[in-house]
């Protein structure tokens, strides 16, 4: 026999062994060591149900044994035995996750029913109709959990038999009644196993103990356990308790209650009850509950006994309590206790409104608060209560809701959208042409593109709700329609997006909106008090800048300036300077950019003065300004066919022939970043003056500029590093000589390539700083194109658990996170006062801040909505390390 000790009775427990005993099992024996009244109880341990599933769902040496020792003990504490003639023992067998996963997992309640103590139970109770009651629910229960039987088997027959009675409710059938339901809910699991189910209680305990370990592998704990980041590693505990009876009569009830409101947060009685029913009639929605304060008027004792037990479990737990009774004949016990769910506003005023009590401290405090949850303050959202049925589902790429009319090109949008009128852009996915109409739209649906897809990346910089990837929807943008299923939406039409879940609806349903309040900006501002690293934001025009100095960022990581290029009144200078034959054509097409970009400049560093801005020169190819290859080469077909317009046709050809010549197979790996910087050496001299000449603009107008960062993206090799940097200061240096000016500037370099981070010490000797762009590195680090494998094999590989996290979501710690560490060691090696921040889409994932702050990085930088969540994130990170 082995040695493992699976089982444990309850007064072996307490709150320290959750990992062990589950939340459920922990709770329990946690509430009998301060005298709380709990049915006597054994736990089998989360490590024979992980054991259980590494062996292929053999139970591991020895359980059985335990078990029957366990039952034994109870047996013998209880003076019952289980399945009894004479005084039988009855026990419920319920999961235990060790983190809350509320309705996920199976239970089986009134064990040990049978032919021979039904009638013992009856006896003992005298209440004949109790028992017969019991035995009915038990076979139901025990055939829909563990022999498989499909559950409207058994509630048809019951339906049939309340219409036969002319009844409505359960409660009004009698005991002859339930007695004739147990015979056909005994036929029916015959019939459905074809043969006579097993009714000794010992083998029905085991095989039920078994389908609670086999029931944290279904499919609704699995996506429950996906959305909450809780590993499938942990396993469930089962819990084996001895019923208490809230169907014994009007004497008798059942309830779960909060400790403070779960909505708002606000201390008030919260709960609901019913009486003579067990608990599953209240969580299925069998009945209608009745609010807790009517307890008070049938139960008088026992509701006073639960306001001070309430009030107990809250006080000693130090935090919000959700928590399940039972009240048999007048007696209250406690079944379950466990920090209850409860929405984000509630989260904060709970835990602001537990430090003014002096319950917790402020740092208790911000460690009680997911920093998740307070994205859904930043962002309105769909009403709770609106009941509509969603008509497609696609990735929550971007948090919050929206409603607007279905519109499906960028300049429709545009124009509709400046005219105030509230669009949502659908696309079958969108590209940097579509900023314009991105912008303006209220919110982005596609049909392709992941998580991290241009839509998802754009939309959470801006703020906007955005729904990506939505599989089987299909976009007709001649026709102007949006199919799904068999429902057809023209332009025009409503739709709601909910970017949070990723539900779309073909209506307009009430939004809430952002719910920043006293208690957000007060436990913001605790963490400001504890956290190590910055919190800088990515933003590229004033009014994002604008929003992310509101929301606390200290500075901006990111300027992208190829948006600016991508802007309507930019691309015809920018396409002159693409198509120019030789160097002072090219310069002449900068110098019309030069001012354009110079004007972007001063607006973000007028929002920013006083902080630190770095901009990234620019980053992508040069055929993404240019058209579609396909679409310029049937516009030149088609000028062909028509004749007519000599220069537009040379215009046409001119322009397909450069883009033939910047047409690569792989430009994400191509001539980009630093790469094109090299071999068109006027663009980065053009944008460095650009920078200067606005930081001196707004120092002159402001009395105040920005600390001027200016960053050379996707460097691989020093020598790289090293000729940008000669250029840029080269610029920047006649550019102060002419305005007789001083200005403080650095130049840094973007660390997005496997390569930069292992030979990090050569490239810090000609680097001022260092960035990490994270989804680069996390693309070339892993080998993935990011689109591509969200919407391939990446899914698959992360509901197989090849994969724990999207990879692009939270930081590969062990592969992307270890380059991010090699190159700040091998950086600072050379630099030891080397400033290194992260500025890809991680910079705003909680998890991915925890490993920034270990990894000893000095800032992080994410998009403006959520500055807020890296703040607190960062704060934790220190917590929990310390």
């Amino acid at each position: 026999m082995s040695d493992d000790r699976y089982i444990y009775d309850l007064s072996d427990g307490d709150a320290s062994m959750k990992n062990l005993l589950g939340g459920k099992g922990a709770g329990v024996a946690e509430m009998n060591k301060v005298g709380v009244p709990v049915p006597d109880a054994f736990t089998v341990t989360t490590t024979a149900c992980v054991e259980t599933m590494n062996n292929g769902g053999q139970w591991p040496e020895g359980l059985d044994t335990q078990i029957a020792e366990g039952l034994a003990r109870l047996e013998e504490r209880t003076g019952r035995k289980l399945g009894a003639a004479e005084k039988p023992l009855l026990v419920s067998v319920r999961s235990g996750a060790v983190f809350s996963m509320p309705g996920m997992m199976d239970t089986i309640l009134n064990l040990g029913m049978s032919d021979d103590s039904v009638m013992a139970l009856a006896e003992e109770f005298g209440n004949e109709r109790f028992a017969w009651d019991c035995y009915r629910r038990f076979i139901q229960m025990y055939g829909e959990v563990v022999e498989s039987i499909p559950g409207h088997l058994y509630e048809d027959a019951l339906s049939e038999l309340k219409h036969a009675r002319g009844v409505e409710n359960d409660t009004d059938l009698t005991a002859a009644d339930l007695k004739e339901l147990v015979g056909s809910f005994k036929e029916i699991s015959n019939e459905a196993l074809g043969g006579e189910w097993t009714s000794d209680p010992r083998e029905q305990l085991n095989r039920a103990v078994n389908a609670v370990f086999k029931s944290w592998g279904n499919p609704r704990a699995e996506v429950y356990r996906r959305a909450n980041n809780i590993p499938a590693s942990l396993g469930t505990a089962v819990n084996i308790m001895q019923m208490v009876f809230g169907n014994r009569g009007d004497t008798s009830a059942t309830g779960v209650c909060f400790t403070r409101d779960p909505s708002t947060g606000e201390k008030a009685l919260y709960g609901e009850f019913l009486v003579n029913a067990q608990g599953e009639d209240v969580v299925a929605g069998i009945r209608t509950p009745r609010p807790l304060a009517e307890m008070q008027e049938v139960l008088p004792e026992a509701y006073q006994q639960l306001i001070d037990t309430m009030h107990k479990m809250e006080q000693h737990y130090r935090d919000m309590q959700d928590m399940e009774f039972t009240v048999e004949d007048g007696h209250l016990y406690l079944l379950q206790t466990r920090n209850g769910k409860r929405t984000a506003a509630a989260a904060l005023k709970v835990a602001s409104d537990l430090v003014d009590e002096g319950v917790i401290s402020k740092e208790e405090a911000l460690l009680r608060i997911e920093p998740a949850q307070l994205d859904q303050l930043l962002h309105p959202a769909i009403d709770p209560n609106h009941g509509k049925q969603s008509i497609a589902t696609g990735l929550p790429a971007s948090p919050g809701a929206a409603v607007g009319e279905v519109v499906f090109d960028a300049d429709t949008a545009a124009e509709r959208g400046e005219r105030g009128e509230p669009v949502v852009l659908v696309r079958f996915e969108t590209t940097p042409d579509d900023i314009h109409g991105v912008i303006v739209a209220q919110g982005i649906l596609t049909a392709h593109g992941g998580m991290t897809s241009h839509a998802a990346v754009v939309a959470r910089g801006m703020g906007k709700p955005c729904v990506a990837g939505a599989a089987g929807i299909k976009i007709d943008p001649v026709a102007k329609t949006l199919t799904i299923g068999d429902r057809v939406l023209n332009e025009g039409d409503v739709v709601t997006l909910d970017g949070t879940t990723g539900q779309v609806y073909g209506e307009a349903l009430d939004l809430i909106p952002p719910q920043i309040n006293e208690d957000f900006t007060r436990l913001v501002e605790w963490a400001d008090g504890v956290r190590r690293l910055g919190v800088r934001a990515n933003a590229d025009n004033f009014d994002d800048a604008s929003k992310a100095r509101e929301l606390g960022a200290e500075g901006i990581g990111l300027c992208r300036t190829e948006h600016m290029f991508m802007a309507q009144d930019r691309l015809p200078a920018v396409r002159k300077m693409i198509l120019a034959e030789n160097a002072d054509q090219r310069a002449a097409a900068l110098a019309e950019i030069l001012p354009m970009q110079q004007v972007d400049f001063e607006g973000i560093f007028t929002a920013m003065k006083g902080l630190p801005v770095t901009v990234r020169l620019l980053d992508p190819p040069l055929h993404e300004f240019l058209p579609n290859l396909v679409e310029q080469s049937l516009l030149v077909q088609r000028l062909e066919l028509q004749g007519g317009d000599a220069t537009a046709l040379a215009e046409a050809r001119q322009t397909l022939a450069q883009v033939k010549k910047l047409h690569e197979l792989n430009p994400m790996l191509g001539t980009r970043g630093v790469r094109l910087a090299m071999l068109y050496p006027e663009i980065p001299d053009m944008q460095a003056r650009a920078i200067v000449r606005a930081a001196l603009a707004v120092l002159d107008r402001e009395g105040e500029t920005v600390g001027v960062e200016i960053m050379i993206p996707l460097v691989a090799l020093s020598q790289e590093l090293d000729t940008q940097r000669q250029i840029v200061v080269a610029a920047v240096e006649d550019e102060l000589a002419k305005a007789g000016r001083q200005l403080d500037y650095t130049v840094g370099t973007m660390i997005e390539l496997p390569r930069a981070a292992l030979v990090a010490d050569q490239i810090a000797k000609y680097a001022d700083f260092f960035s990490f762009g994270t989804n680069d590195l996390t693309q070339t680090a892993i080998g993935i194109s990011r689109d591509d494998a969200e919407n391939g094999f990446l899914t698959t590989y992360v509901m197989e658990r090849v994969l724990e996290r999207n990879p692009f979501e939270s930081i590969d710690v062990d592969g992307v996170g270890a380059l991010v560490e090699i190159g700040v060691e091998k950086g600072r090696s050379v630099k030891p006062g080397l400033k290194t921040g992260v500025c890809g889409e991680h910079g705003g994932d909680p998890d991915s801040i925890t490993f920034f702050n270990s990894a000893g990085l000095d800032y992080v930088s994410c998009s403006p909505f959520r500055v807020p969540i890296a703040r607190f994130a960062a704060a934790r990170a220190v917590l929990n390390q310390g």
